[in-house]
């Protein structure tokens, strides 16, 4: 922490391309974080992120600049840790590589279960599991659990999901309806975890990992209603 600074962002405003290289973390507001297209030079959208999110864990192991660029989408506040500091104290410290391995990993294999997702699973299947990421922040939430209130526009998570808004929206008031969750402007709020995980299909490895750290009777519950579902 004490080598590390604060960086504040107005909406709208990139992450600079001095912290491009170090260990940020998410302190407050948002960011859009995505690859820019070869093309148009529009920015696409990977992830929406907020505290307490830690990014930049791959580069700075591989050494390889970070392949997506970071928007604050309302005024935000970054934490960062420029390589130059804190790669001298990891290797006075080896242990805590490990640590940043694990985050990494965590990383990695929530990219992969949204790509075996898109792949497998119905529109109504993978947006209740976004969802839920969301809900525990990519499995780098708070120990209180569960977050009901996302802000999370429909424009992004369309695409997130690589479809299109009305899309989005038609599978959104579905759950509404069937008072799962609620929509307000610019935020989603979940009325029903239970209905939530019914509806994202059968649960791996990775989901149930995160959900055990944020909300361990909620996936007991879960868990036993499955079991009693198959007998």
């Amino acid at each position: 922490m004490e080598r590390a600074r604060l960086i504040h962002l107005a909406a709208g405003e990139p992450l600079r391309d001095d912290a491009q290289d170090g260990l940020c973390c998410v302190i407050a507001g948002a960011l859009c974080m995505g690859s820019t297209h070869p093309e148009h030079g529009t920015q696409r959208l990977t992830w929406y992120v907020e505290p307490y999110h830690w990014f930049g864990e791959v580069s700075l192991i591989d050494r390889i600049p970070r392949g997506m660029a970071a928007v604050a989408d309302t005024d935000s506040t970054v934490m960062s840790v420029p390589r130059s500091l804190i790669e001298p104290w990891l290797d006075a410290n080896p242990v805590h590589w490990r640590d940043l391995a694990r985050l990494a990993c965590g990383q990695l294999r929530v990219v992969t279960t949204a790509l075996e997702d898109s792949a497998s699973l119905t529109l109504q299947q993978r947006l209740s599991r976004r969802l839920l990421f969301a809900a525990v922040n990519y499995g780098q939430s708070a120990k209180s659990g569960l977050r009901r209130r996302l802000r999370l526009p429909q424009d992004y998570l369309a695409q997130m999901l690589g479809v299109s808004r009305q899309t989005v929206n038609k599978a959104l008031r579905d759950l509404e309806r069937e008072q799962v969750l609620s929509l307000h402007y610019a935020e989603i709020e979940l009325l029903s975890l239970e209905g939530l995980l019914a509806r994202a299909g059968r649960l791996d490895a990775q989901l149930r990992f995160m959900l055990a750290g944020t909300a361990p009777i909620l996936l007991a519950a879960h868990n036993e209603a499955q079991a009693g579902g198959g007998t």
